[in-house]
């Protein structure tokens, strides 16, 4: 979970910053938040800062495999403990980036969460590592982790299994929405196959896409 955190530089006209992450080995209760710009995390006791980009339902949790972590520990030559990248749940033994949108996963007995998009990365994450150049690094990587709404509500509890309970009729990857989102424009009217699980911005964002090129 993460503290309000007072950052280095002013970003975004934003003083503080939820996004130092620590483990916690629950209970912990997961839940729609409300709308984004009104709700916040959806983890209870995690802070989020600024509602203007981060939280609300479509944004509740953020995931990030701790694979890709161990991967860039190699890279910066540095710990990368779990919570490192602000990520609510640091998985082990699923491909968190090539999960589809819509997919949904159980996590313990109760929870269910579907992915809805990829992480974009912003300059607070850069001043949260002190990674010059992170940005297009993490972005040039192409593994963002998921944001995931909540389905069901519940508890969960670090170790809980992640179990894969729904897979949709499409081939809309994390990676490749966010391929799309950051450097690949022409990649955006593929997301819409992904329909209403698809995170609204973005779909919105495809559409005027599609619409401008006539």
């Amino acid at each position: 979970m993460g503290r309000p955190k007072a950052v280095d530089v002013v970003v975004e006209s934003k003083r503080f910053t939820g996004i130092d992450k620590r483990p916690v080995d629950g209970p912990v209760r997961v839940f729609a938040p409300g709308p984004k710009g009104v709700g916040a995390s959806g983890v209870a006791g995690d802070a989020v800062c600024n509602t203007e980009h981060h939280g609300g339902d479509d944004q509740a949790v953020y995931a990030f495999a701790r694979e890709d972590l161990d991967g860039w520990e190699r890279e910066l030559e540095r710990a990368l403990p779990n919570g490192a990248f602000g990520e609510n749940l640091t998985t082990e033994g699923v491909d968190v980036s090539g999960a589809l949108i819509g997919e949904r996963w159980r996590i313990g007995s109760e929870v269910i969460l579907e992915i809805t998009s990829g992480r974009v990365p912003c300059l607070t994450f850069q001043q949260h590592l002190g990674e010059p150049g992170w940005v297009k690094r993490f972005t040039q990587q192409g593994a963002p982790g998921a944001y995931l709404r909540v389905i069901r509500a519940g508890e969960i509890r670090a170790g809980d299994p992640i179990e894969i309970v729904h897979r949709p009729d499409h081939d809309i990857t994390v990676a490749l929405s966010f391929r799309a989102t950051m450097n690949q424009r022409s990649l955006l009217p593929r997301l819409l196959e992904a329909g209403e699980a698809l995170h609204p911005e973005l779909r919105e964002i495809a559409r005027k896409y599609v619409a401008a090129q006539g």
